[in-house]
């Protein structure tokens, strides 16, 4: 039943969409006119009235608000779809935007929508204040973060802070690309291909990083180690070389590398590298360097220490005196 009523305020194709609008049009236009007066007259007789609580109500006035119901909706649902046309056409907003935005448009419109149909169907307004401020009061309780959700995504949409296919990584430790925005939430798909449903309020009160957000840059950070009877100046020439032959590193910035400190048991390096496009992952193109800095250590006879410590045992140097 549901199905058959949603088919007709929302047909598939044109054609039975027009033949439906056109029905109901012929409908309301015969009312206007006076044609259906001897149907109203019949179906507003005293047997088929009833009362709810001190309204009378005709089968006739409920036959004419489904019809009013129907064809305002049917009108609303072919602009709907007019309108998420448009919107989908615009090329200044990106796919998650454009479905945030239907959404907001859709919502905006169907209120509307209903508040014309009870105007004329005769229904006072302003019988309903009262219910307005219990569905305020609803609001503002019950549905408080549902209400929070939905207005970060319009303050997300308005700002283009968060795209579709952007790489985020949120303060609870969720990392990922942005799939699809929803009036209630942010849909990530993690690296290992979990997808998170989280609340738009997140990206708004929390603080959120986005690899992505101007360019797809990235800086990928490399330590190392040498053993202090390396030769230091050698290894830092070797650490920076290795980084330059990589395909993905940029020439711009250009690599840089930086002595770091002189620990317990290695002259410890630091270098950095940025790639073309973080989207495509950090982790290999830091392989592919740290294997590189590995064979060319070892061509050059650069030793890579592990820590030591030396022993002195001052009891055994007694006994030996």
């Amino acid at each position: 039943m549901s199905s058959l009523f949603a088919k007709i305020l929302k047909p598939s194709g044109w054609i039975s969409s027009w033949l439906i609008g056109s029905l109901f049009l012929a409908l309301a236009a015969a009312g206007y006119f006076g044609y259906l007066q001897p149907l109203k007259e019949f179906l507003e007789r005293p047997e088929f009235l009833f009362t709810i609580g001190d309204y009378e109500v005709s089968v006739y006035m409920i036959l004419k608000a489904i019809v009013i119901l129907v064809l305002i909706f049917w009108v609303t649902a072919a602009l709907s779809g007019f309108g998420e046309k448009r919107i989908n056409a615009l090329t200044s907003f990106g796919a998650s935007s454009k479905a945030l935005l239907i959404k907001v448009f859709q919502s905006i419109l169907y209120f509307v929508a209903l508040l014309l149909a009870l105007d004329i169907m005769g229904i006072d307004l302003t019988a309903l204040t009262v219910l307005g401020g219990a569905v305020g009061i609803g609001i503002g309780f019950g549905l408080q973060n549902i209400t929070s959700n939905f207005i970060s995504g319009i303050i997300l949409l308005s700002e283009k802070s968060i795209e579709k296919d952007d790489l985020v990584e949120l303060d609870g430790g969720v990392s990922g690309f942005v799939r699809q925005t929803h009036s209630r939430y942010t849909l990530v798909e993690t690296f290992d291909g979990k997808e998170v449903m989280i609340p738009n309020e997140d990206f708004i009160t929390n603080r959120v990083t986005n690899w992505t957000y101007s360019n797809t840059r990235g800086r990928i950070e490399v330590r190392t180690g040498v053993s202090y009877k390396s030769d230091i100046r050698r290894a830092h020439e070797l650490i920076l070389e290795a980084a330059r032959e990589h395909p993905d590193c940029l020439e711009d910035p250009a690599p840089v590398c930086f002595l770091e400190e002189f620990a317990d048991s290695s002259v410890n390096f630091v270098m950095y590298f940025w790639v073309g496009d973080v989207t495509i992952g950090r982790l290999k193109p830091k392989s592919d360097v740290m294997y590189a800095i590995w064979d060319k250590f070892h061509a050059n006879n650069i030793e890579i220490p592990f820590p030591q410590r030396d022993v002195h045992l001052i009891g055994a140097e007694n006994a030996a005196e």
